[in-house]
């Protein structure tokens, strides 16, 4: 009993963290990087931040993706990969025009649940802030210190 309930929920997590990775392909694509959208969503050990002077707008960014569309389910854990998506956005000079295409695509409409929200809140992970995974994201890239 208590191992099938494991499974799904892992199920279901796995398939909300697709929906997520599906919405912002979707919008990857619509702003012209079809051959690219594979390699700026790919995410590993090894990412680093392409330069620490966007850490903030990157963070600042991708809360403003969280609060103001539905990109996100709305009691989703902020991952550390799209803050490096978020990133190379940035540096590719295309993460004004994602957040545009984003608010238009998944409007954050009052008292509506993103179709990711359907499932019992035990399966969707708090909303933390971005600080810890900021923080681990910069100290793999050299560029945090104790901070």
């Amino acid at each position: 009993q208590e191992w099938q309930k494991l499974t799904y929920d892992i199920h279901v997590l796995r398939q909300i963290r697709r929906q997520v990775r599906n919405r912002w392909k979707r919008i990857l694509e619509e702003l012209g990087f079809q051959k690219e959208v594979d390699s700026l969503l790919s995410v590993t050990k090894l990412s680093t931040i392409s330069d620490s002077k966007n850490t903030r707008k990157a963070q600042e960014i991708l809360l403003k993706l969280a609060e103001e569309t539905s990109i996100f389910p709305t009691s989703w854990e902020l991952s550390e990969r799209y803050l490096f998506v978020v990133d190379r956005l940035i540096a590719l000079d295309a993460a004004e025009e994602f957040f545009k295409i984003a608010s238009r695509t998944y409007p954050k409409k009052p008292g509506v649940p993103c179709p990711a929200d359907g499932q019992k809140e035990l399966h969707c992970l708090p909303f933390p802030t971005v600080t810890v995974p900021l923080r681990r994201a910069l100290y793999r890239s050299g560029r945090g210190g104790n901070e």
